[in-house]
């Protein structure tokens, strides 16, 4: 099981979310569009797990404009995860247990992602003043974003896989955001089930990220309205949650409801509504972004003052959030 970064299946490039993944190909190529897709079978089967030391496979670019070479930097077993971490001429990204989803990307010419991961660095602005905590840090691409946009934000990111965190220190930058900024921001890492209550998880946050996933599906935690009742004392007064919901059942119709009623086809969602009654949030993401649905808690903020307080794309997207109706 992994509790790292919700998951974009490689099928739609770029979490995180339900899973996001890339449709197999005949040769090692993957299409590369955005940062929620899964990888080829092919590429992950000729990865080495047999040990931690990084590994390497080069793919030449073919005809395609879309294709690009990758090599596999590392690719090893833990006790929650296989752990496959690629690098392309444009990004390097985290593969997680079997489904091969992307838990997380770095752009090498840009910040911004295109996805989900975007949308956390947004949630500053809507909080109390005080320390933010990440549920699921992986690879660290929502800390990065938050970071750079509020370089004065203490984050405290949480990740049961500890061999994940050093591979995220040796491949992601994630050491980078362990030292205080010009700021005085940080990001502080702690190991642990985000689910057992420590010393650490005791505090009150101002906000929560949540971006739990396991084999391309939320945690089933997050489907129990309990679980966000016990997770809602760790809040400050004011405090929000912003939650990687993932997508819709796959048993469900979607066709069976209007477009502003679609929240009802996710069980987090569902969950979040009656655990929080016309306190909740939500949006789905694009398509090329996965169709993640996303949760915010607490009373509608003022988009247009929300909007204004944060930089492009943000300043368009959050105009995209929408309350939730009622749930009987």
């Amino acid at each position: 099981m992994s509790m790292s970064a919700a998951s974009l299946p490689l099928t739609s490039l770029v979490p995180p979310p339900r899973a996001l993944s890339f449709p197999y190909f005949k040769s090692f190529h993957f299409p590369i569009r955005t940062p929620n897709h899964k990888f080829s079978k092919r590429l992950v089967a000729n990865a080495d797990f047999s040990s931690s030391a990084p590994t390497s496979s080069t793919v030449e670019e073919e005809q395609e404009e879309e294709e690009e070479s990758y090599q596999v930097l590392s690719a090893m077993k833990s006790d929650y995860n296989d752990i496959v971490i690629v690098d392309t001429p444009k990004s390097r990204m985290l593969l997680l247990d079997s489904t091969h989803n992307v838990h997380s990307i770095l752009y090498k010419e840009q910040k911004w992602t295109g996805s989900y991961w975007d949308e956390f660095a947004s949630l500053p602005a809507i909080v109390p003043k005080g320390p933010i905590a990440i549920l699921g840090l992986g690879g660290g691409t929502a800390a990065h974003l938050m970071l750079h946009l509020w370089p004065s934000l203490q984050l405290e990111g949480w990740e049961i896989d500890e061999i994940l965190i050093d591979k995220a220190r040796d491949y992601f930058g994630l050491s980078d955001l362990e030292k205080t900024t010009e700021g005085g921001g940080i990001l502080n890492v702690h190991i642990g089930d985000v689910f057992i209550p420590s010393e650490n998880l005791r505090r009150r946050y101002a906000g929560i990220v949540v971006d739990l996933f396991s084999e391309g599906k939320v945690l089933p935690q997050l489907e129990e309205v309990s679980t966000w009742l016990e997770l809602q004392e760790r809040l400050m007064p004011d405090g929000r949650f912003m939650v990687n919901c993932g997508g819709i059942d796959g048993e469900s119709s979607p066709e069976s409801l209007l477009s502003d009623e679609t929240w009802l086809l996710n069980p987090t969602l569902k969950a979040l509504s009656k655990a929080f009654p016309g306190q909740l949030s939500w949006k789905r993401m694009p398509k090329v972004s996965g169709e993640n649905f996303m949760a915010l808690t607490g009373s509608m903020p003022d988009v247009e003052s929300w909007s204004a307080s944060v930089s492009s794309p943000l300043s368009s997207n959050v105009k995209d959030w929408r309350p939730c109706g009622q749930v009987s």
